[in-house]
């Protein structure tokens, strides 16, 4: 009995920790699920003036309805989309009809019509405040002067098109552009792996389980030797 008692005690320990972080990371997967639908619950709720004030802590995804003018100038974000390939986010300077301007993300277009002519004037915009977070360790500068941006980098833009450093992505416009595609804000871009690590704590915790018997078993086979 001496024999398998540490192997025994070793695989108990064991398997209890991996057990408890897999514990864990389900209860962090009702946590996310939690707070993804609060920020859907944001996203799709009643549409509102634009603050006077937005930030990123009280606002963001915060639904607004505009009417203005969108204005000529624009900028191309370098993005890939699902199912459709390489294009650009379209971003343009947009003036509402008290005055203020600010930048707005009117979608995707593909490629080859990155240069083609929109529809600019007055419109009703349909959209949410974002601060979006593209850029990281492995992103490219800003290419300022061909147009071509690598991240949606507010303050920049902003000085670029003499807007305030306050961005709305369009989930409609009227009229409508037809050859842009909106891109509006949802959940798909916030990362929810926690089921996935849950899984890897249990597989490894049912792994450790089989090591430790099969331990046991040999220490066993050892004694009746």
């Amino acid at each position: 009995m001496t024999r398998i008692l540490a192997p025994l005690l070793f695989g108990l320990i064991g398997i209890a920790i991996l057990v408890s972080l897999g514990t864990w990371q389900v209860q962090r997967l009702a946590w996310k699920e939690g707070i993804l639908a609060e920020i859907e619950a944001t996203i799709d709720g009643p549409r509102q003036p634009l603050p006077d004030t937005p930030n990123a802590t009280d606002h963001r995804y915060m639904p607004v309805a505009m009417n203005g003018e969108i204005g000529q100038g624009e900028l191309h974000v370098l993005v890939s989309v699902k199912r459709r390939g390489a294009g650009y986010r379209i971003i343009a300077p947009f003036q509402t009809d008290d005055g203020r301007r600010i930048l707005l993300d009117r979608g995707f277009v593909p490629v080859d019509q990155r240069d083609a002519t929109r529809t600019t004037g007055l419109a009703a915009i349909d959209g949410n405040l974002h601060w979006p977070d593209d850029r990281n360790s492995s992103t490219p500068d800003n290419d300022v002067t061909g147009n071509t941006w690598f991240a949606r980098d507010i303050t920049a833009m902003a000085e670029v098109l003499q807007t305030e450093p306050i961005l709305v992505i369009a989930r409609q416009e009227s009229p409508a552009d037809k050859a842009v595609s909106p891109l509006p804000v949802d959940t798909s871009g916030i990362p929810n792996d926690h089921l996935q690590y849950a899984i890897t704590w249990f597989s490894l915790a049912g792994v450790w389980l089989i090591m430790t018997a099969f331990w046991i078993r040999r220490q066993l086979k050892g004694t009746q030797g």
